[in-house]
């Protein structure tokens, strides 16, 4: 078997050494440049480094293993890995089931959707630039793995990534949403929810911010989206309207638990392919990245993706 590493920041080979344990099996350090050059693919890292390869993961169409070393692990929580015990116990599963039945196809694998963005503009905010040195261009399909995000969401995420790597893995996306909620204003925004009966208007108020969710979990542990799930065909859709800053401020604690659906001010649906748009171009943020800036569409990519489960298929 042969197999391939990518070592996000903050790894080394030396978080590889427990997975190396059969002699039998040809490693390389990198994505292989055609999928004939591997059998599996290992990723070490956060949501940001699945991020930063998902596009050529998806064409490469080999199984993946993440490997929560990172400072963001939303997406291998939503897998089911905690800890890079989880992930080493699963490739000793994949490896077990392929050194005795010789299958292709592990019974640990499965195939997950994708969220996708494609930009309709090419603004970029100044700050963006700066920071990812790169501007979107109009039409460039991006995928996401976790959940995009719109307006305080962003907002929260940019200043979050600038803190150090330790403090975003330790509760910074939660020590930023608190102070930036009460300095984020609502600004106007409509989504177009499209479907085999047409498109109709989902969304049209001042809106604090809007989730659009493959997982349920992101910013280290928040419920944004508890229903949505990876397989399904669909994005959950969160959007919570303009509030009362001191209420906003309360209902921050309750999406830990996916409570703050009960309230009149959250809406909550779940769609295939989305447009939306601002009165003014607003931060696209996914999986903890800068993607684009509004208007934009967002779909789903159905079975985009193979993934080690920690699991057997039922």
């Amino acid at each position: 078997m042969r197999a391939a590493a990518i070592l996000g920041p903050g790894n080394s080979p030396r978080n590889l050494k427990p997975f190396q344990n059969d002699r039998g099996i040809v490693w390389q350090i990198g994505l292989p440049s055609a999928a004939d050059q591997a059998d599996i693919i290992l990723l070490f890292g956060g949501d940001g480094t699945v991020h930063r390869h998902l596009g050529r993961l998806v064409s490469l169409g080999l199984p993946v293993l993440v490997v929560p070393t990172g400072s963001g692990n939303d997406f291998a929580r939503a897998l089911g890995f905690r800890s890079a015990r989880d992930s080493l116990a699963a490739w000793r599963r994949f490896c077990a089931s392929r050194t005795q039945d010789e299958k292709q196809d592990q019974d640990n694998v499965r195939t997950i959707d994708l969220g996708t963005i494609t930009p309709l503009g090419n603004m970029v905010s100044a700050d963006a630039r700066d920071e990812h040195a790169r501007v979107s261009e109009c039409g460039a399909r991006h995928y996401f793995c976790s959940i995009a995000g719109i307006g305080l969401d962003s907002e929260v995420t940019r200043r979050a990534n600038a803190l150090p790597r330790w403090l975003r893995g330790h509760g910074g996306y939660a020590l930023t949403a608190l102070w930036t909620i009460f300095r984020f204003a609502p600004f106007r925004m409509k989504i177009l929810k499209s479907d085999e009966a047409g498109t109709i208007v989902a969304s049209d108020q001042p809106t604090i911010l809007a989730a659009f969710a493959n997982t349920a979990i992101y910013g280290g542990g928040m419920k944004i989206a508890p229903h949505a799930q990876m397989d399904d065909g669909k994005l959950d859709v969160c959007v919570i309207a303009g509030m009362n800053r001191l209420k906003l401020a309360g209902m921050f604690p309750t999406v830990y638990f996916g409570r703050h659906l009960r309230l009149p001010e959250v809406a909550y649906f779940q769609a295939s392919a989305l447009r939306v748009e601002t009165e003014a171009p607003v931060d696209i943020y996914a999986d903890g990245e800068y993607i684009c800036r509004t208007p934009a569409e967002i779909g789903i990519a159905r079975g985009a993706l193979k993934v080690l489960a920690p699991r057997p298929r039922c």
